[in-house]
């Protein structure tokens, strides 16, 4: 089975909090273009400690976690980070692995910018181009 990627780019949510609040310019947001392995059976957004560090995201808390091959540890969760494909974004932490390969764009960043997988490989909006976000809730009589 081929693996999908896809062209993502990361944003520190501080710098851009700061340059709306006038304290650092628009060009000082910190940012990356990453090629990410599209993995839906990881949780969330997963990169290495180089990515965090230069996106300059603060560790946020940590998480015990089950790797593919079984391994569990403990890793840090850093952001908030912006994560945008295309027209679409979505804001995340990401688990970080500190010698990590690839850098994995898992299902809750999926989810939120309503993307999914295609039959032929490809990673496409899941409604078409047109975001639709679905809200499920009780329904009052």
């Amino acid at each position: 089975m081929s693996l999908v990627r896809a062209e993502i780019t990361l944003r520190n949510m501080e710098d851009i909090f700061r340059a709306k609040a006038g304290l650092i310019k628009e060009p000082d947001i910190r940012h990356m273009a990453v090629t990410a392995v599209v993995d839906t059976g990881a949780w969330t957004l997963i990169i290495d400690e180089a990515t965090r560090k230069k996106l300059g995201l603060d560790v946020t808390r940590t998480e015990s976690s089950t790797l593919a091959d079984g391994t569990k540890a403990v890793y840090n969760l850093a952001g908030p980070l912006e994560v945008i494909w295309k027209n679409r974004g979505a804001v995340c932490d990401a688990l970080v692995l500190p010698d990590a390969e690839d850098t994995l764009l898992g299902a809750i960043p999926l989810e939120a910018m309503d993307l999914t997988i295609n039959p032929r490989r490809e990673l496409v909006g899941a409604h078409g181009d047109q975001i639709v976000h679905l809200v499920y809730g009780i329904q009052k009589s």
